[in-house]
């Protein structure tokens, strides 16, 4: 996927469109938002500071929040502007508005090395459906257009997308990096190569395991949906734990086709179950684990793997010389279920030299939350463009960016 990147085109004294992912966590504080994790602005200064060494103009734009294209001052991207300006050290001007009059003159009057960050483009209703005057109207502000929002690319949006149909497109640093590790590293991954994948549903993964029996040595199956694989291959009961009728023909055909490539397809073999489940709450009810390759009680459901399951998981990912990780082994956030996803993690952090991958949305809340990310090789940013892409999916944020 040789995309061209920042470093390859003339920036200076240009206006430079940056789609950026600013979708931070707000809270309300004495009657003002308040960023209350300013990650994703952090993981985009890479490429912010690099423009501004080019001497560009940088016009930055995002989405927060669903306002479902209404105008909410609580989704408002206002408090970001300070709270970059701060970790940059140059001023961030504000436009009250994504496109039109008042955003062009804020752009026009930017000076090289200058920074203005657009209002939300969500609060457009034509942003979620590309729509061709918002993405025109986004271009009319710059002369060259940045996609590093890998969160959003895979949405076909106004300003991830159709805005490439008016400007030369390009990949800023952070796409770059997650194209590098989600597609490039793993089209010619060092071997062994493990796969973890976990969650709770066997169609939301299928697309994943599909294409990695392809390429991996072995995949290991935890999480939610390895119960039906569970119930195929052991003939165990499996209590209350997720499981749908219609997912065992998916599960089986996994199974076929691991037999058929020759990769070991590792699955749970026994189990933290409770007789009762308040995720809301954060509550479990009684627990204990099962005995290998047992039973699930009627009236009980499994929430984490065992200890015989992360001896079997761990073993493996030992040997490994890349892994990433997909889905949590449990319900990890309540703390009686979070034992084997977290010692999952630990697992992967012992093996130093193997390039840990972690691919975006609840793995990497489970990563931090361990306190292992310093660990990682690499994190993505991305939850459902990082499944989409490892699925071999073409997103339309990747697929609008100009080729090397």
């Amino acid at each position: 996927m040789p995309k061209k990147t920042i470093r390859d085109i003339d920036l200076s004294n240009k206006r430079v469109l940056v789609r950026v992912d600013f979708n931070v966590p707000l809270e309300e504080k004495d009657g003002q938002m308040v960023i209350t994790d300013a990650t994703r602005i952090q993981e985009t200064l890479p490429t912010i500071k690099a423009l501004l060494e080019k001497g560009a103009k940088v016009i930055l734009c995002s989405h927060l929040g669903r306002p479902k294209g209404q105008r909410d001052p609580k989704q408002s991207l206002a408090p970001v502007a300070p709270a970059l300006s701060a970790l940059i050290g140059v001023p961030v001007a504000f436009s009250e508005e994504t496109t039109g009059p008042v955003a062009k003159a804020k752009a026009e009057a930017l000076p090289a090395g200058g920074v203005l960050l657009l209002e939300n483009t969500r609060f457009h209703a034509g942003e979620e459906k590309n729509d061709a005057e918002l993405a025109k109207g986004l271009a009319e502000l710059a002369e060259v257009f940045v996609n590093d929002a890998f969160g959003s690319a895979h949405r076909a949006h106004s300003s991830t997308a159709g805005v490439a149909d008016h400007l030369p497109a390009v990949s800023g640093l952070l796409m770059e990096k997650e194209l590098a590790y989600l597609h490039d590293e793993l089209e010619n991954p060092d071997r062994p190569f493990v796969v973890i994948l976990g969650g709770a549903k066997v169609s939301d993964k299928i697309g994943v395991i599909n294409r990695l029996l392809e390429k991996a040595d072995t995949i290991i199956i935890g999480g939610g949906m390895a119960y039906t694989f569970r119930k195929i291959v052991q003939g165990i009961s499996i209590g209350k734990s997720l499981y749908k009728p219609e997912w065992e023909p998916i599960a089986q055909a996994a199974l076929d086709k691991a037999k058929e490539r020759g990769v070991k397809l590792l699955i749970p073999v026994d189990a933290m179950i409770t007789d009762a489940f308040d995720f809301d709450a954060k509550k479990l009810g009684t627990t204990k684990y099962t005995g290998v390759n047992e039973s699930i009680p009627d009236g009980w459901e499994g929430v984490d793997i065992g200890p015989e399951t992360v001896k079997l998981f761990s073993e493996e990912i030992a040997k490994a010389r890349t892994v990433i990780w997909n889905g949590p082994m449990g319900v990890f956030e309540i703390k009686e279920a979070s034992k084997g996803t977290f010692e999952i993690a630990e697992a992967m952090a012992r093996n130093t030299s193997a390039k840990n991958i972690i691919g975006g949305g609840d793995s990497v809340k489970a990563v931090k939350k361990a306190k292992l990310g310093d660990k990682m090789t690499f994190i993505s940013t991305g939850g459902g463009a990082s499944l989409e892409l490892l699925e071999g999916k073409v997103l339309p944020g990747v697929a609008c960016l100009q080729e090397k």
